[in-house]
């Protein structure tokens, strides 16, 4: 299975005159487009925190942006990848990636190498470009070494490659942005197909971004 975590924190810093609400379901809605779109693997959103409550609220907020049909997952009390990942092994998955709904542009080549990793790694990452990361693969159910990631953490690559029991349990592919504050929006690449959403409330709203680079 591959998951758009939503949080709090998606969506919480968008840049001056567009509304934090709609920015959290346009990025949540093009993260999951990017998954929707990957053969061989079902998608499905995981909104957790750590109140019950509003983790049913985002839950609710995610069911508007996905396709019919597509599970939405409530997770609460333990962190967030524990729990999201919890959910997903009670649905059956044997294997699962977990993706930042702040990631609207991630190509899917990057989740496929992360999927190709668990041929030998019991977890997989992509870090981030300013530190966390942007997605989390990894075999369920959920070994008990990563101890409780969060994909927030800035130095969460660290402790997991101090945690890990022996070195090939852990596998890195190349990392990717995420878009965290106003001025990670210059990340985007206007000539990159996809985040589509994200696009046009920036253009509706704030004008196009400018080119990266």
């Amino acid at each position: 299975m591959a998951a758009v975590l939503i949080t709090s924190r998606t969506g919480a810093a968008p840049p001056p005159g567009v509304d934090r609400g709609s920015f959290a379901s346009a990025l949540t809605e093009d993260s999951y487009e990017v998954l929707a779109g990957l053969e061989l693997c079902e998608s499905t959103v995981v909104a957790w925190d750590a109140l019950p409550e509003r983790a049913d609220s985002l839950a609710a907020a995610a069911a508007e942006v996905v396709w019919p049909g597509t599970p939405v997952f409530r997770a609460g009390g333990s962190t967030s990848v524990r729990g999201a990942l919890e959910k997903l092994t009670g649905h059956g998955a044997e294997q699962a990636v977990l993706v930042s709904a702040d990631a609207p542009d991630l190509p899917p080549l990057l989740i496929g190498k992360l999927f190709r990793a668990l041929g030998n790694a019991e977890v997989a990452v992509c870090p981030a470009e300013s530190g966390g990361l942007v997605a989390l693969a990894a075999r369920l159910p959920f070994p008990e070494w990563p101890g409780e990631p969060d994909l927030d953490d800035p130095d969460v690559l660290g402790a997991l490659t101090s945690a890990r029991p022996e070195r090939r349990a852990l596998s890195t592919v190349p990392g990717w942005h995420r878009l965290r504050g106003p001025a990670d929006i210059s990340r985007l690449d206007p000539g990159l197909e996809g985040w589509e959403n994200t696009r046009a409330l920036l253009a509706g709203r704030t004008g196009p971004p400018p080119k990266s680079g």
